[in-house]
């Protein structure tokens, strides 16, 4: 699963943008008011955002040597090359196999204030985990873990989409988010495009930027850490059995279920407008032609991603399909250009980052502990 990779997509949107928006902003107004824009944006991809994995997971299917004899519950079948999968699934990175953590599920972290959120992280990594304390923490006079807390640092927190800023020297992400509000969103649950050369392709970009815009305007009421599990929900089935006929999604924690293709139809309904008025401002009809080529993936699951990898799997194997990828994107890569680096230049970075190593080691004198105390 560690070579199951994802794309990480940041997004954040002009300062023109917010103040046609917000109307003229400035000073800590516009720090509240973008933070509470972006907190929209995580709320409405938290509802929706299942739609990334149904149409861009490419993870089905994975090596039994992954699991390594642990007992699952999910009904896997077998190949005779080893290969395990879902026949409906979409990206099991995504799921508890892959990139996600069940003891994080329960810690509260709800994404309606900037000062709500950043407590509930805070308090995230103090709070105690029973299964990280059985580990311990030194062993023989080696440190085995940080602590032994849920979350063990702040980037540990494993979330299909992050509010960001940039942090300065020594600072952490949550304090970087009190001093400045939200720069940017970090968007993780794109599974890497076998599909293309370099892992991401046109009609990707311009989607996640169609669908970021949308979570912006649309309507976002707040949300409790009830819903925010009940959209997990959602997500989860879309992950393990998203192209299954007649799978329904909920909205919300109501009981009703709707069918998956009528709410990825009515959603993209709303994105045609929004790609209208994006195509009126750019020229031409591109985003407009995103819409009518993916939409069309509700009505025909064996369009996504999921549903050609895995056919391709199932018919050469992981290892073959693998292969004939890297044989593809060798031949079209060795076409491009290189840069000619002579062996001074390698010689000349390795010496700078020997004197950057010194310079760093030098300057650092604070002990690994009393470190440890001021930023675990």
């Amino acid at each position: 699963m560690q070579t199951i990779s994802g794309v990480h997509y940041n997004f954040s949107l002009p300062m023109a943008f917010w103040q046609a928006k917000c109307g003229d902003i400035s000073g800590a107004d516009a720090k509240e008011k973008i933070s509470a824009g972006y907190f929209r944006v995580i709320r409405n991809y938290y509802r929706f955002g299942w739609v990334i994995p149904y149409l861009f997971g490419a993870s089905p299917a994975i090596c039994s040597s992954f699991l390594q004899g642990k007992p699952t519950s999910l009904p896997f079948e077998k190949t005779e090359c080893g290969m395990y999968y879902l026949p409906y699934a979409t990206s099991l990175r995504l799921s508890d196999l892959g990139y996600t953590n069940k003891s994080q599920s329960n810690l509260g972290i709800t994404f309606n204030d900037l000062y709500e959120y950043v407590a509930g992280l805070k308090q995230a990594i103090k709070t105690p985990s029973e299964e990280y304390a059985k580990i311990g923490i030194e062993k023989d006079g080696k440190r085995l873990q940080i602590n032994s807390n849920v979350l063990q640092i702040e980037n540990e927190l494993y979330a299909p989409i992050r509010p960001k800023r940039v942090t300065r020297s020594g600072e952490s992400p949550s304090d970087a988010l009190l001093r400045g509000g939200i720069e940017y969103i970090e968007v993780r649950s794109l599974d890497i495009n076998p599909f293309s050369p370099i892992g991401v392709d046109e009609q990707q970009v311009r989607f996640l930027d169609l669908f970021m815009v949308w979570c912006a305007l649309a309507d976002a009421p707040e949300m409790s850490s009830r819903e925010l599990a009940c959209t997990r929900v959602n997500w989860n089935r879309v992950i393990l059995e998203g192209r299954k006929p007649g799978l329904t999604l909920g909205i919300g924690c109501e009981t009703a279920q709707f069918p998956l293709p009528q709410v990825g139809k009515d959603l993209f309904r709303d994105l045609k407008r929004v790609a209208q008025t994006l195509d009126s401002i750019n020229g031409g009809e591109a985003y407009q032609k995103v819409c009518d080529e993916l939409v069309a993936c509700f009505d025909n699951p064996d369009l996504t991603f999921s549903a050609r990898i895995l056919r391709s799997m199932i018919d050469t194997g992981i290892g073959g399909t693998g292969k004939a990828f890297a044989e593809a994107y060798r031949n079209l890569l060795r076409e491009e250009p290189l840069e000619i680096l002579r062996e001074e230049d390698f010689v000349a970075e390795r010496e700078a980052s020997e004197r950057r190593q010194q310079e760093m080691e030098a300057a650092d004198t604070e002990p690994f502990a009393v470190w440890l105390e001021k930023h675990a």
